[in-house]
């Protein structure tokens, strides 16, 4: 039986030691979710053991604390799936490079475009980034990689400022098996592969948003495992989407 979602808006941020991040960010959002004009609820995911007092700035922010179950990125976005219980899924980075202020354009172009996906993005027209050279450099070769491998036509698909419907990613949350940032996206090859499989086109929709750096503590990000971990995926998903033609045939 399908789980029963209430309408709303499910925020999930995903934190590693993000303490400082979070006592700054939690208020903004809550401001710019009210904007949306739906009820909702904020989930934070923290490290399988907690590390600093984020569950202490959750609970002054009334946003849910829990913990994963197992390390990495990918198993943080299972746990934020399993617990959201509106129907609509919002997820943001949780160390400031995410500016709460674009959460209602995000929202506005999900709602007027009927879109499956929406996304923040660094790299659609008025969009910026302020990351490093680099990796602006590595992440813009990889959009323009992917964007051929998964065939769907927009500018920023590594990025996970974006805001789903919850039923789907929970429809589609048990085949996902990339365990780092490049989970970001398979789910989006997952859920093309359902809607093509009831004959219909994947709609995903951006806005531009300024990628800041972070606001406090230190990158967990490690350029050359980011690297190595997207380009392994390349093969994967490209194995996944040919499998899928194949089954359509």
């Amino acid at each position: 039986m399908s789980e029963i979602l209430k309408n709303g808006i499910s925020m999930v941020l995903l934190s590693y030691e993000e303490e400082e991040n979070l006592r700054v960010l939690l208020p903004q959002i809550k401001e710019k979710l009210e904007e949306c004009g739906e009820p909702y609820e904020i989930i934070v995911v923290d490290s399988m053991e907690p590390l600093d007092n984020t569950r202490d700035v959750c609970e002054e922010n009334c946003a849910l604390y829990v913990n994963q179950e197992a390390t990495g990125f990918g198993d943080a976005f299972h746990t934020g799936i399993r617990f959201a219980q509106y129907q609509k899924f919002f997820i943001m980075d949780s160390d400031g490079s995410h500016n709460p202020k674009y959460i209602p354009d995000i929202y506005h172009i999900f709602m007027s475009e009927h879109a499956d996906v929406a996304i923040g993005s660094r790299y659609t027209e008025g969009g910026v980034s302020n990351d490093s050279l680099i990796s602006q450099i590595i992440s813009r070769f990889l959009n323009k990689v992917y964007g051929i491998v998964l065939g769907i036509p927009a500018k920023d698909l590594t990025t996970d400022f974006r805001l789903y419907h919850t039923c789907r990613l929970k429809e589609v949350e048990p085949e996902l098996t990339n365990k780092h940032f490049d989970i970001v996206v398979e789910v989006l090859l997952k859920l093309k592969i359902k809607k093509s499989a009831r004959k219909k086109k994947i709609k995903v929709e951006e806005t531009p948003i300024i990628f800041d750096e972070r606001m406090f503590g230190e990158s967990k990000r490690l350029l050359f495992a980011f690297f190595i971990a997207y380009t392994t995926s390349i093969l994967h998903l490209s194995g996944l989407r040919l499998k899928a033609a194949f089954k359509r045939k």
